[in-house]
């Protein structure tokens, strides 16, 4: 001990130097946890032909915006992983299951089950799109991210039980949350869906369900024409499905106003252990597919909201997965304003 230093003065000095230590380390620790990014060029190998809006452009465009980014390089990066059957079967239907399967490895050019444009490659690309989300579940619960955007197609919100239809094969949302439930032991599962269409299969599969609150916001009339606002559940699931339609040429007080004065209120009551987007982009202004006219500034809104949301039980655990968007320049700005607020929350 140096002359003139207490030993008082000396371990108070110690104690704060260990408190410094710890601190840092803690902050250290904060700054390591990072947004998950899913994007694999397995992916890209769903062929939909040259003219079908549904196409492997539409990921290459995110992914070539999304390196231009200045925090891209900080991202958490996951790979697709194929889900097995018995996981994709906690949602769908094994016959429909092996139907898609059948289909796909006899040369079908679309499912039988409805308007949903398949490839030899698109069993299994479809698997590893619903796998992928689950490993982005798996480093959100964990904790190794702090939330996820997974970059996957086909979509998968239109797929219900037994039915792929709408681009959609396997639904890829509904797989999370019921593995979630089995594998993390979450109890409460949140879906927010904002595409512009109405996520039917997604509805079906949880309409009398307790566990799950389901939410779309979409455009009416319009595909697949469901949604209405009377539709809020049956059974156990009574009150935790809400439908907001609008008309051609809704925008930012429509859809934001939707998320902010009636989720966030349904949601601050449910209090939901794990958070889901359906992101479907198609809501963006100048889609070709829809006509709505919300800009990437409300989709920065929307996704600050769906961060709240997801803090109101305090795990804040928010996965985000690609739905629709079929202007690639649009699709790719909106993804860009989607990830800059997950990347930097």
């Amino acid at each position: 001990m140096e002359a003139g230093i207490t030993r008082r003065e000396f371990l108070a000095g110690a104690v704060g130097a260990t408190v410094l230590i710890l601190t840092q380390e803690i902050q250290l620790g904060e700054e390591k946890k990072k947004a998950c990014y899913l994007y694999d060029d397995v992916y890209l190998k769903h062929d939909t032909g040259k003219s079908h809006p549904e196409s492997p452009k539409r990921l290459i465009a995110i992914n070539k915006a999304l390196k231009k980014a200045k925090w891209y390089e900080d991202l958490f990066f996951v790979k697709a992983k194929e889900a097995d059957i018995e996981t994709v079967s906690l949602v769908h239907s094994k016959k429909y299951i092996e139907t898609v399967k059948k289909e796909c490895k006899a040369g079908f050019k679309s499912l039988s089950t409805g308007d949903t444009v398949i490839c030899k490659e698109s069993f299994s690309v479809a698997l590893k799109a619903a796998g992928g989300v689950l490993t982005a579940v798996d480093a959100v619960i964990s904790g190794k991210a702090k939330n996820a955007f997974c970059a996957v197609r086909p979509p998968g919100h239109h797929a219900s039980q037994d039915r792929g239809m709408g681009f959609c094969v396997f639904n890829n949302v509904a797989i999370a949350a019921r593995y979630a439930q089995k594998e993390h032991n979450i109890e409460r599962v949140l879906i927010a869906d904002w595409d512009v269409h109405h996520g039917n299969g997604t509805q079906d599969i949880f309409y009398s369900d307790g566990t799950v609150f389901f939410m779309s916001t979409h455009q009416s009339p319009w595909y697949p024409k469901t949604g209405n606002r009377e539709e809020t559940g049956e059974g156990e699931g009574k009150g935790l499905t809400m439908n907001r339609p609008f008309p051609a040429g809704a925008e930012n007080k429509e859809i934001i106003g939707a998320f902010k004065n009636d989720l966030l209120p349904a949601a601050k009551e449910f209090r939901p252990e794990l958070t889901l987007i359906s992101a479907g982009f198609d809501s963006r202004v100048g889609d070709p597919l829809g006509r709505f006219k919300i800009d990437d500034d409300d989709f920065r809104e929307l996704t600050r909201i769906m961060l709240e949301i997801a803090d109101v039980a305090g795990h804040r655990r928010l996965v985000s997965v690609l739905e629709g968007g079929y202007s690639l320049k649009g699709l790719a700005s909106a993804v860009l304003a989607h990830m800059d607020v997950l990347s930097t929350a």
